[in-house]
């Protein structure tokens, strides 16, 4: 246990809640008023300034700073407020309790936020930077999602407020915790992702369906008895753990393993604020020094990206900031009386309390809210309802301690604190050592595409309403490299075997598409579904038009209403073609154009890939971009505009050639994007690091003459004439050996990726081994020797 400290003899900067508060209505309610997100954290503020024994004009006259934690509208930038809000939610709240703070702040995106803001301003009040702050949260999901199923447009409130002035906006900071592969496959709603870790816990720890789901009653059921009590809850019901799991016309299947009693409540209307301040300030005010409450200590700290890493079936960051906040507050865990663990989900609890050694039935009880499904998980705010729990406890049991354990995200982020009235000093600490213990674990390395023989790793599936259910099964190829998938609506093998007692560790099989990877229960069952066909052209296609001219191929983009644009069916043809031309031996060269004279290609067709902009061939934009091998040559013949993705598609291409009046571009980060079709490495390859760095970072355009002298083009024709040139280039190379120019393709890609020249030039002396037993080359030497032209064979 720490040393008793005097609160006469603190540092005055000693950072010391004061004050507590939280407000709550529920549509049943008798006294229900639907209270906009704004007048609802007005209530939970008031009742925190009262909650000092002063003056609620004294204290809010100091307040000098106030914190708002970002709700579920503003919570992702696809995320809405249907009924409209203030444009500065802190200012919004800070007026109507009458003061002007010289600072507003709205936290990040995440459940660990409510903890890791008093942490982060209670150390700013400990370097003397603020001497009083106020944190708040509200959210009214249930009032919002009432009335736009229950009134019509013109009846429904108007949550709008003009507010304005300063606010230090921190934005979302989600980058990490959904990838573009867990978004492609569906593996985006929490429920979704905490499923896949719990049913991966379930199998590490070895036990069946039916016993886990027990325990999870278990788990969750003393919780239920404890909001059952809380005036603030949202679900004020103790359930009993066998009726947690039960499935019910009321408890469905959410997502394997969980029911619906099981998950966090969303439809809630709660808020809660913290008033922290400066001892200095707090003596000042002559708040009594038995209403202080201390943060003894605090950590936080980030897991990787759920896809990379190591162990999905736990989350070391959460017990390793809990073992830091401890150590901090230089006590033990059995020193804690009071504890309030995250519960969104079951794992998020096991999470913590398996690597600590608490017990699901520790008699401390493990919420002091009653958790997120009984309580309410209040978007991002829950643990400032937890906070002021546990300030209230240790108010009430003097020199105990309490514990919160804050969650963000998929187990993503964590922040803990430790309370009691005991007297403390500040402790600035960062937690980096922690983490960098934490980073220090090498990262999955994951697939996109995946394809051939896998093991199953984690799953789950989500029924429909309609019936439906939705497969999503996580698995690691024979490399080692994690990949999501799919599993078919109708593949009824691959559901049983996801609804057998532990199918984890299950050799499956996959195989990808541009919509999506897919699990199969083994090959045998994927080519009945998907029998092997071999490349091949067909008579027509919808986007694309094919043109075969003895050993020359012409692929003409025919989107012209649209600059030639690519949008998934486009994609699909083009890398039909490719793959056909590839594999067909009596065709030699390719040139790709684009239709009419404005457009090569303006890139990526945004305006009909917003729905199934993930639906890209492996092989990339045009079936070229991301092709990892390309053994014939493939011109680009540029008619007008080579913008974005048409750009990338030419960079692909083995030579460019370029009408007078064509434009080049990556302008990408214009709108928001970057050029991750191959641009970010071809361009500075072609046209040198500083001037690709110039049009990437400002969008800058070249106009044909300046990407002759870059070396991004390798030929102008005059106006009208580029498919001339091409064909004219095309003819060059089909009067060379085509067995020639494939070897020599071949060494290219070869040499390019390695770095030592004269290892490289050496690795190019293969192509030898294969020209000295080519029919061409014994043709093109008795060719040449008998003064006649070559009669080429491509063999």
């Amino acid at each position: 246990m720490p040393s008793s400290v005097s609160s006469n003899t603190l540092d005055p900067n000693t950072p010391v809640i004061v004050g507590v508060g939280q407000a709550s209505e529920r549509l049943t309610d008798d006294d229900y008023r639907g209270l906009c997100e704004a007048d609802l954290a007005s209530r939970a503020v008031e009742t925190a300034l009262a909650d000092t024994g002063v003056t609620v004009p004294s204290v809010a006259a100091e307040l000098d700073t106030i914190v708002g934690v970002r709700t579920f509208e503003e919570s992702t930038p696809m995320s809405s407020s249907p009924l409209g809000r203030p444009d500065n939610m802190p200012r919004a709240v800070a007026k109507r309790i009458g003061i002007d703070p010289r600072s507003a702040v709205l936290g990040v995106t995440g459940g660990q936020t409510p903890q890791s803001l008093l942490t982060e301003f209670a150390g700013t009040i400990a370097a003397g930077r603020s001497s009083a702050v106020l944190l708040f949260g509200a959210e009214v999901m249930s009032t919002v999602r009432h009335l736009m199923a229950t009134t019509v447009d013109d009846a429904r409130p108007d949550f709008t407020e003009q507010v304005g002035g300063q606010l230090d906006d921190r934005g979302f900071d989600i980058a990490g915790l959904t990838t573009h592969q867990e978004a492609k496959h569906g593996l985006l709603s929490p429920v979704a992702q905490y499923a896949v870790l719990e049913n991966a816990r379930r199998h590490r720890i070895g036990l069946p369906r039916d016993r886990y789901s027990a325990a999870m009653g278990e788990l969750f059921a003393p919780m239920s008895q404890v909001a059952a009590e809380n005036p603030h809850a949202a679900a004020p019901t103790a359930r009993s753990a066998r009726e947690l799991v039960t499935v019910s016309e009321t408890n469905r299947v959410v997502a394997d393993p969980f029911t619906r009693f099981i998950v966090a409540r969303d439809q809630v209307n709660q808020a809660a604020a913290v008033v922290v301040m400066s001892v200095q300030t707090a003596h000042q005010l002559g708040i009594d020094p038995s209403r202080w409450v201390f943060l003894h200590g605090h950590a936080d700290t980030r897991e990787r990206p759920l896809m990379q890493r190591p162990d999905l079936s736990t989350g070391p960051a959460a017990p390793a900031a809990v073992r830091h906040a401890l150590a901090v507050a230089d006590i033990d865990l059995d020193d804690v009386r009071h504890l309030d663990i995250y519960s969104c989900f079951p794992i998020a609890v096991f999470n913590v309390i398996d690597p600590l050694g608490i017990a699901p039935d520790d008699p401390r009880g493990l919420t002091l809210t009653g958790g997120l499904p009984f309580f309410g998980g209040p978007g991002n705010n829950y643990s400032m309802h937890a906070i002021a729990e546990a300030v209230d406890r240790c108010r009430g049991e003097r020199d105990s301690f309490a514990l919160v354990v804050a969650n963000g995200g998929i187990l993503s982020k964590t922040s803990v604190g430790v309370y009691s009235t005991r007297p403390v000093e500040w402790s600035p600490d960062d937690s980096s050592g922690v983490q960098e213990r934490l980073d220090s674990a090498s990262p999955v390395r994951t697939s996109d595409y995946a394809d051939g023989p896998a093991t199953l790793e984690a799953f789950t599936v989500l029924p429909g309403r309609d019936g439906a259910r939705k497969g999503i099964v996580v698995g690691r190829l024979g490399s080692g490299r994690r990949f999501v998938a799919t599993v078919n609506t109708d593949d009824e093998p691959m559901f049983d075997l996801l609804a057998t007692d532990d199918p984890i560790g299950t050799d499956i099989y996959v195989r990808s598409s541009a919509n999506a990877n897919r699990v199969f229960t083994d090959r045998a069952a994927m080519l009945r579904r998907h029998p092997p066909t071999a490349p091949a052209f067909r008579s027509s296609y919808e986007h694309v038009e094919v043109r075969r001219d003895g050993h020359l191929l012409e692929v003409t983009i025919n989107r012209p209403d649209a600059r030639n644009a690519l949008h998934p069916a486009a994609n699909a043809e083009l890398d039909e073609i490719f793959d056909a031309y590839f594999a067909d031996p009596e065709l030699w060269v390719a040139i790709l154009t684009g239709a009419g004279d404005k457009a090569f290609s303006a890139g990526n067709d945004l305006a009909q890939t917003s729905g199934a902009g993930l639906a890209v061939p492996q092989n990339g934009f045009a079936g070229l971009t991301a092709r990892r091998s390309m053994p014939k040559p493939v011109i680009a013949a540029v008619n007008g505009f080579a913008l974005g993705g048409g750009c990338e598609i030419a960079l692909a291409c083995h030579i460019v050639v370029a009408d007078e009046r064509a434009t080049f571009g990556l302008p990408e980060v214009k709108v928001g994007l970057a050029a991750l079709a191959g641009g970010l490495v071809r361009l500075p390859a072609a046209v040198g690091g500083a001037l690709a760095r110039d049009m990437i970072l400002t969008g800058r355009r070249l106009d044909a003459a300046a990407a002759l002298a870059a070396g991004l083009v390798s030929r102008v024709a005059p106006a009208g004439e580029v498919m001339g040139l091409a064909r004219t280039v095309a003819g060059e190379i089909l009067a060379a050996s085509p067995t020639s120019v494939r070897e020599s393709l071949r060494a290219m890609e070869t040499a390019a990726a390695i770095p030592d020249e004269i290892e490289a030039i050496e690795a190019t002396s293969a192509a030898m081994d294969s020209l000295l037993v080519s029919k061409d080359t014994i043709e093109g030497i008795t060719a040449f020797v008998t003064k006649r032209p070559p009669r080429w064979t491509g063999r």
